[in-house]
């Protein structure tokens, strides 16, 4: 809504529904996964693309207060072009910092590779949105479940099909969520998974 793609998630209006992946709205969610893995990190940074304002914001805001919450500074970097991300983690290991949350971004999809990479490099525990990241090497993504967006996709679309308008379809909120840990990115890395976030993994690359 703040983008002012939709007058509301009710009743969007226009000709544009949707599913809502929630991708930004779970950072504090994900910077609690990464505290319960890390809990005596003292310097927590966090990656936002500042090419995209709105919910860069909103992953700023919601992190830093999560943060507050467990008695945490959240560091922020910026990066919105490959160089930016390369320079982003070279401060981050010159600044020492303990763990990273990714915040959730397009471009970040896009450049998935090159942050796992770097985090695996440097030796960073690293939570990300989406569990493409996990799935290449990434240490831990907390987002809403694929099979259950798909789903709801494909459902939105036949109704659209079938002739109901987009404007009276609400926007759909996941229901469905799902942590994945790689415990190889954690052995190369040299952590350790606690046993109480293990249990609450949907699924464990090993």
């Amino acid at each position: 809504m703040k983008a002012g793609i939709v007058a509301s998630l009710r009743r969007p209006g226009g000709n544009v529904t949707g599913v809502n992946y929630m991708a930004a709205e779970l950072s504090a969610k994900r910077l609690s996964l990464l505290h319960e893995l890390t809990p005596r990190a003292a310097r927590i940074a966090l990656l936002v693309n500042p090419a995209n304002p709105i919910p860069a914001e909103t992953i700023t805001k919601d992190t830093e207060a999560a943060a507050g919450m467990i008695g945490r500074h959240i560091e922020v970097y910026k990066a919105e072009t490959s160089r930016e991300i390369e320079m982003a983690f070279d401060a981050l290991m010159q600044n020492r910092e303990d763990a990273l949350v990714i915040g959730a971004d397009s471009f970040f999809i896009d450049r998935r590779v090159q942050i796992v990479t770097l985090a695996t490099r440097y030796l960073l525990p690293t939570v990300h949105f989406l569990r493409e990241f996990a799935e290449i090497g990434g240490l831990m993504s907390y987002g809403a479940s694929d099979f259950g967006r798909y789903r709801e996709v494909g459902i939105y679309t036949g109704r659209i099909l079938k002739g109901e308008k987009a404007a009276d379809m609400p926007v759909v909120q996941p229901t469905q969520f799902e942590l994945v840990i790689n415990l190889s990115t954690a052995r190369a890395i040299g952590m350790t998974i606690p046993p109480s976030l293990l249990a609450q993994a949907n699924e464990v690359i090993e």
